[in-house]
């Protein structure tokens, strides 16, 4: 792997996210019974969303390769709860709000829409993504001009999009949201959201490109989860993984203008 260097292995990778992570985390202390330090908790989470797949195998190949850097690894269990528990210290990797912004909608596949029904205990609902039926949830995703996370929410698949206006709201004053038009409600829209349909505003391309990266690179159209806590806390480490690694090499404009967002190189 080579994120910054020719020769940047991936222990010397995974060094330098830890170190970026815990120099956001300086303030936060660790538990006296805890095995891990809460940086540590934090990259194994944005290593988890940046793999992709399963839980199991993301754990076989922490266990495997990764044990010198976390010689206090958990059980795979304790590790997930662990993530789930403090999904909430990712909000420290979320952008600042600007002055313009654009927000989508984007569904994920918990289940095959077949094997809907089976068992009490999916946590999916049904709904339309990309005008097809899915089984999951949804996520909604506020982003700056330069293709940052600010803000995001989740629900079930079967939710409208307007669903979403608490979220939008809450940036209030701070941000003007660019959105698609199915975020429009008949009781009325934020004051800061502004429809935009298509053929206009082709500044909101960016948002198709992160969703893009987040399908292709991190795998986030499909996930298996089965409890919402752990659903929720793999779409707060995901975001986290795509906010710090999209800033890793700095976010200068090409000789185009243009700011080109890349998770590529960064595969394990």
């Amino acid at each position: 792997m080579q994120p910054e260097e020719p020769h940047l292995t991936t222990e010397d990778f995974i060094s330098e996210l830890f170190y970026r992570i815990d120099d956001a985390r300086k303030a936060v202390p660790k538990h006296p019974q805890a095995s891990l330090w809460p940086s540590a908790v934090v990259t194994l989470g944005v290593l988890l969303a940046r793999k992709g797949g399963s839980t199991r195998a993301f754990y076989r190949w922490t266990r495997n390769n990764l044990r010198p850097l976390f010689p206090g690894l958990p059980d795979r269990t304790r590790l997930l709860r662990l993530l789930a528990t403090h999904h909430a210290w990712t909000d420290r990797f979320l952008a600042a709000p600007s002055v313009l912004g654009g927000g989508e909608s984007y569904g994920l596949e918990l289940l095959h829409p077949r094997r809907e029904g089976r068992s009490a205990q999916h946590i999916g609902r049904k709904g339309q993504s990309n005008q097809r039926w899915i089984v999951g949830g949804k996520l909604c995703l506020l982003l700056n001009p330069l293709g940052l996370v600010v803000a995001w929410d989740c629900t079930g698949a079967n939710a409208p999009d307007s669903a979403f206006h608490p979220l939008i709201e809450e940036v209030d004053e701070r941000m003007v949201i660019l959105s698609a038009d199915g975020f429009p409600a008949k009781d009325g829209n934020p004051p800061n959201l502004k429809l935009c349909h298509r053929g206009t505003w082709n500044t909101r391309m960016l948002v198709e490109t992160v969703l893009s990266m987040l399908t292709g690179v991190c795998h986030l159209k499909k996930v298996l989860h089965r409890v919402w806590a752990y659903f929720q806390a793999r779409l707060a480490f995901t975001l986290a993984a795509f906010n710090v690694l999209a800033q890793w090499l700095g976010l200068e404009p090409d000789s185009q203008g243009l700011i080109r967002l890349s998770l590529a190189e960064f595969s394990l």
